[in-house]
């Protein structure tokens, strides 16, 4: 599609200076900024997860049997 786009002149000189390092035409470096931009814009940051000191651990999980018991023989249960 061909459209016109009116940019800041320092903003064109810039992508103008990398689509001639790379050899590439400013449309195409125009619509990877824009995919780009997109794309981050998309996927939102997510918050850092919780940290917990939990002490050390009551039972080896690799040991099924002693898992199933800890298990069995926590409150609630």
């Amino acid at each position: 599609m061909k459209t016109t786009l009116i940019l800041p002149d320092a903003l064109y000189r810039r992508i103008k200076v990398r689509a001639a390092a790379s050899r590439r035409t400013v449309s195409s470096v125009v619509a990877e900024l824009l995919e780009t931009g997109w794309a981050r814009e998309r996927r939102p940051a997510l918050p850092p997860l919780p940290e917990f000191d939990l002490g050390r651990e009551c039972v080896d999980i690799a040991d099924r049997d002693a898992l199933w018991r800890t298990l069995d023989a926590a409150p609630g249960r």
